[in-house]
C-alpha cells in the first residue's frame, strides 16, 4: 500500500496531521498512542456479521479507515505499519494473555501481538490492541506506571524466558500478558488469529464486546451491557432494544456501521442478543 494513500487519511482518522508527525519522537508516538486508543475501538463485530479477516495489516487499515476497529492482531498489525511509514523503528512480537488469575499463563502464544518502538535513545512497549489497557507508551523497563485510574506493572516474564510480563490493572478485563523480545511477522500470528475468531470456545466467537479506552477510564459493551469505568466509579446499563445497542455502538464508540444493510442490522441485533442471553445462562449455571 503506497505511502500517500494511507497514511494521510490514518493521521485524519485519529484527528492528528501529518505536518505535525514528519519526524519521529518519542513525544509523536505518545500523541499517536493515545489518538489511536480514543479514536479506534477494539472491537469483534466482524465474527457476528459472519465476516472472516486475516493478520494483514492492509485489510485492518482499510477497516480502520471506514471508521470501524478490530482486536489486537488487527489495530497493533496496522499502527505499526502506520508507524513505519512516518520512520519509527517498530518490532513486533508475541505475546499471550492470561485470562484471569485462577488460570496459567499461556506463554508468548501469538494469541496477542505487541510491539516495541526503538525512539529517542529508548525502547518503548506500544499496545494499541488492548482495548481496556495501555493509554500511551511503557519504556521497556521493569516498575509500575500509572496512567489514569489504572497502575501497570512490567516486569520480567516467569514463565518467557527473555521475555517480559504485562501485569494489569486488578480492575482490568485480563490478568497480564506474556511476551517474547524475538522480532515476528504477520505470518506467526495467523494461526492463533484464525483458532480465536472461529473457536466456539472462543469468547470472541461466543459474545460480541466493544471497548474503548479514554485518559480516565474504559467503555466496554458486552454483549447488550455498556459499562463505563472512572477510578473507582463502575456504572452499568443494559441494552433492551435494536435502537439502544446501535446507538451506543454510535455516541459511545463512534462505529455507525452505515456499510450494513437494514436486514444486517437486524439480524445482528438478534445474534447478540441471543448470544447475550446465551452468556448469561452460562454464567448462571456456573454460579449455582
Amino acid at each position: 500500500m503506497p505511502f500517500e494513500s494511507f497514511v494521510e487519511p490514518y493521521l485524519l482518522r485519529l484527528g492528528l496531521s501529518l505536518d505535525k508527525h514528519r519526524t519521529p519522537s518519542a513525544a509523536g508516538l505518545r500523541a499517536l498512542h493515545r489518538a489511536h486508543i480514543e479514536r479506534v475501538p477494539w472491537e469483534t463485530l466482524e465474527v457476528h456479521l459472519g465476516r472472516p479477516t486475516t493478520v494483514d495489516p492492509h485489510e485492518a487499515i482499510v477497516r480502520i479507515l471506514r471508521g470501524r476497529g478490530g482486536c489486537c492482531h488487527h489495530l497493533n498489525g496496522a499502527f505499526a505499519t502506520l508507524l513505519t511509514a512516518l520512520g519509527y523503528d517498530v518490532t513486533w512480537h508475541r505475546g499471550g494473555v492470561q485470562s484471569d488469575t485462577d488460570s496459567q499463563p499461556p506463554g508468548a502464544t501469538g494469541g496477542h501481538l505487541v510491539l516495541t518502538v526503538d525512539c529517542d535513545g529508548q525502547t518503548w512497549v506500544v499496545d494499541v490492541g488492548f482495548g481496556e489497557a495501555l493509554y500511551e507508551p511503557m519504556p521497556l523497563r521493569a516498575g509500575s506506571y500509572r496512567q489514569g485510574p489504572f497502575t501497570y506493572r512490567l516486569r520480567p516474564s516467569q514463565v518467557e524466558p527473555g521475555g517480559w510480563r504485562f501485569d494489569h490493572d486488578e480492575r482490568g478485563d485480563f490478568a497480564g500478558m506474556d511476551f517474547t523480545l524475538e522480532p515476528a511477522a504477520p505470518a506467526d500470528f495467523a494461526e492463533q488469529h484464525a483458532a480465536t475468531f472461529t473457536s466456539p470456545d472462543s469468547r470472541l466467537v461466543r459474545i460480541a464486546s466493544v471497548m474503548r479506552r479514554r485518559a480516565n477510564g474504559v467503555d466496554h459493551l458486552r454483549g447488550c451491557v455498556l459499562s463505563s469505568t472512572d477510578g473507582t466509579d463502575r456504572t452499568q446499563r443494559a441494552l433492551t432494544t435494536a435502537d439502544d445497542w446501535f446507538g451506543a455502538l454510535a455516541g459511545t464508540f463512534g462505529i455507525t456501521l452505515a456499510e450494513i444493510d437494514p436486514a444486517e442490522r437486524t439480524a445482528l441485533w438478534e445474534k447478540v442478543r441471543a448470544a447475550h442471553t446465551a452468556w448469561q445462562a452460562s454464567r448462571a449455571e456456573q454460579s449455582a
